[in-house]
């Protein structure tokens, strides 16, 4: 049987980490110039350098607790994950967006437990943002006006502010999938924010209509559940974590 853990202290802990790995990548912002992984998606010198912050460090803090990474995976170094507890990290979610200067790049950092994302860290470098959210913890949002809580909203009544990929997407499922849905605006964003954006009460719906691996979502979809929103699959299911391939189905993630 899993032992339990602190949740408040352990947040406390990987906090700091992930902010460290996010002005790693920093260095790199707007010199970068991106590799191609085995699978043809984009990498950089700045995935590397916050993977080289995080990895050592969680696996100092948790030594029993195996850690899952998107740099390390791409190079067919999966751990094996046999008990109930593994770490996800992506060093660099939303490498095109880093290396369009936009901004919208996340460093992310997310426990699973049972399946179940129960501690999420997520990092906006380019805004000195922090997400972070545990179970029976708050969600918290921390910025150059300090630390505060966050939550998800109801849906207004001018109808729902929709969040989808600036660079992934296609536009035909969105459209069906919103069909009959009241939409007051629909709002793009890069990586991991959309979930955040739902988390602190500025977005009420993202459709995941493409595909996307779990340490693409697992920081955010742990804060979010801790302001109150939810991530399920397309027919109301459950989302796990753990998949053999790392691999999700689509999903959307929803408001109070």
């Amino acid at each position: 049987m899993s032992t339990s853990l602190d949740f408040r202290s352990l947040l406390a802990a990987v906090v700091p980490i992930a902010e460290e790995a996010g002005r790693a990548t920093l260095r790199f912002y707007g010199t970068a110039e991106a590799a191609a992984k085995a699978d043809g998606s984009p990498v950089t010198a700045a995935d590397q350098a916050a993977e080289d912050i995080i990895l050592p460090k969680l696996r100092a803090l948790t030594p029993e607790i195996p850690v899952v990474s998107e740099v390390e995976a791409s190079k067919g170094l999966t751990p094996e994950v046999t008990g109930s507890r593994f770490w996800l990290v992506d060093p660099l979610d939303g490498t095109k967006e880093f290396l369009s200067g936009n901004g919208e790049f996340t460093v992310n950092i997310a426990l699973i437990e049972h399946g179940t994302p129960v501690l999420g860290v997520v990092v906006i470098p380019a805004r000195g943002e922090t997400y972070a959210g545990a179970t029976s913890c708050a969600a918290t949002l921390t910025d150059a006006q300090g630390t505060r809580p966050i939550a998800a909203r109801p849906v207004p009544d001018c109808g729902l502010t929709v969040v989808g990929s600036r660079s992934h997407g296609d536009a035909a499922a969105m459209d069906q999938f919103l069909a009959g849905r009241p939409v007051a605006e629909f709002r793009p964003a890069g990586s991991s924010l959309k979930l955040c954006l739902i988390a602190q009460g500025a977005a009420d719906l993202y459709p995941r209509l493409g595909t996307t691996m779990e340490w693409d979502i697992a920081a955010g979809h742990a804060v979010l559940s801790a302001a109150g929103g939810r991530v399920e699959t397309l027919d109301g299911k459950k989302f796990t974590y753990g998949k053999p391939d790392y691999r999700n189905p689509h999903f959307a993630a929803y408001g109070a």
